[in-house]
């Protein structure tokens, strides 16, 4: 199953995955016809930019600049409930982050089978598996329900559920809580 849903991903299709939070629906943030079809298949607003999911904090400065603050964050929060709204260091499709702002949040899942799929494929435009303002999906067998084959892939497994991340920004100069949740931070 993993396979197929690399291929998928590499063909500029939408996955479902399990997190740490609620179950997912993800695609390649580099693909602009794969976001597109993200924000279709959910109904999801223009207006309302997609995280990216990484396997490790090494992938992320890839693709961000998390800074001195922002790795030492990473380091000691990843794997888990940590976003980190951070300055990108490369382009990706519209909808990834905030393209006004200049923006990006990124964030290291707690669940073996997000953080495997995601070593594999690269990092993932990725958003709750649900139509949006609908109820959260917790596991494929529900999020299959909400999409049916609209989805190409479906990975096994369920979200254990719980607070949604904390998230800080780290673009003004010093770490910024914007939504408050399981990790403390300042």
């Amino acid at each position: 199953m993993m396979e197929s849903a690399v291929a998928a991903v590499l063909d500029g299709l939408v996955v479902g995955l399990p997190t740490d939070t609620v179950y997912g629906v993800g695609v390649d943030p580099f693909d602009f016809d794969a976001v597109a079809r993200l924000y279709e298949l959910k109904g999801r607003p223009a207006h309302k930019p997609v995280g990216l999911l990484v396997a490790t904090v090494d992938q992320a400065t890839e693709i961000a600049d998390l800074g001195d603050v922002g790795r030492a964050l990473a380091t000691e929060n990843w794997p888990g409930a940590l976003t980190l709204v951070v300055r990108p260091k490369v382009v990706m499709a519209d909808w990834v982050g905030d393209r006004q702002r200049r923006t990006l949040g990124v964030r290291v899942p707690d669940h073996a089978v997000a953080r495997e799929l995601i070593a594999l494929t690269g990092p993932l435009a990725v958003t709750s598996a649900n139509e949006s303002g609908g109820p959260e999906t917790m596991s494929d067998v529900e999020a299959r329900a909400v999409f049916g084959d609209r989805v190409a892939v479906y990975l096994e497994g369920t979200a254990p559920g719980g607070e949604a991340s904390t998230i800080v920004d780290l673009t003004s100069g010093r770490p910024t809580v914007i939504r408050p949740g399981p990790v403390k931070v300042g």
